[in-house]
């Protein structure tokens, strides 16, 4: 056998070290990080006022950077502007929630219109540490009776309505959200413009997709034809868990897994997620069953 040359054996030497460096630069390189951010629901507006340094110590230690509040009556607005305050002061933004399935229909539209004329009334009579970051409606239709007979014009009337909110909310210059099911993006949008998840992320500033199911990654499988639409709309997306005790089934709510499996499954949805620019975090449905179930476990640990 001849002797392989002294150039030759460079060029093996360079294209093994290639090789080797092919191999290496994954690991060497720095992970993609992941976006850690969560937000929660707080449907029952009341405790802010015995307990808002709780809900935002509460929040400070669970990660979560937006609380979407709950507008209610019987709470008082200085109750609103007193733990905004506190919030802000926490680095943790808050946004003025409501909603009805009836809203979707023409006659509900005045009521998002309500919501919207308090919350300019009430920004006007507030410092800017006071006033709220934002609005998200939460409003479900397909919980009645008339989604299933009359889809179409229930959309038709939905998207009319969400086009008014939205012109008003820039008027205003808030920020606004919508909390939608995953399975919008199967459901034709108004006047033949594409998927109705599209059209609303269009209109919105971000959503938060309900999809609720104990399993991380398909949490962002039933969010990701969303994210891609944000991603190219320039918008935000959350995606939703669920906490809460619910009868719908358990494979839609981490209510009762065990702390790991929910740690490791929202990490998992997280990661897949953060390889999106739209996406804004997690939402964690909702404080009051987050809460009890933290002191559920510091109760077993006694």
């Amino acid at each position: 056998m001849k002797n392989v040359s002294a150039r030759a054996r460079l060029f093996i030497l360079a294209g093994l070290t290639g090789l080797l460096l092919l191999v290496l630069l994954p690991l060497l390189l720095p992970s993609p990080s992941v976006n850690e951010n969560k937000a929660t629901w707080v449907w029952e507006a009341k405790l802010i006022r015995s307990q808002a340094e709780e809900i935002v110590s509460f929040s400070m230690n669970e990660g979560i950077t937006t609380i979407f509040l709950q507008i209610q009556q019987e709470v008082r607005d200085e109750d609103y502007r007193r733990f905004n305050a506190l919030a802000h002061r926490a680095g943790i933004e808050v946004h003025a929630l409501d909603g009805h399935p009836e809203w979707a229909y023409s006659q509900g539209l005045d009521e998002g219109m309500k919501l919207l004329s308090w919350l300019e009334r009430f920004h006007a009579a507030s410092r800017p540490e006071e006033r709220f970051d934002g609005i998200q409606f939460d409003v479900e239709p397909y919980v009645r009776e008339r989604w299933e007979q009359e889809q179409q014009q229930v959309v038709a009337e939905w998207s009319i309505n969400m086009s008014a909110w939205a012109r008003e909310a820039s008027r205003q210059g808030l920020y606004i959200s919508a909390a939608v099911p995953f399975w919008l993006d199967r459901i034709p949008g108004p006047s033949g413009s594409g998927s109705f998840s599209r059209w609303i992320i269009s209109r919105m500033d971000a959503i938060a997709v309900m999809a609720y199911r104990d399993d991380g990654e398909l949490m962002y499988e039933l969010s990701r034809q969303e994210l891609e639409q944000a991603d190219e709309l320039g918008k935000q997306v959350w995606i939703g868990m669920e906490l809460g005790n619910t009868d719908e089934g358990d494979h839609l709510t981490f209510y009762s897994k065990s702390e790991q499996a929910m740690e490791e499954e929202a990490q998992r949805a997280a990661t897949l997620g953060s390889g999106h620019p739209s996406f804004a975090g997690l939402a964690v449905h909702h404080y009051q069953a987050w809460m009890d179930r933290r002191m559920s476990m510091a109760e077993e640990e006694r």
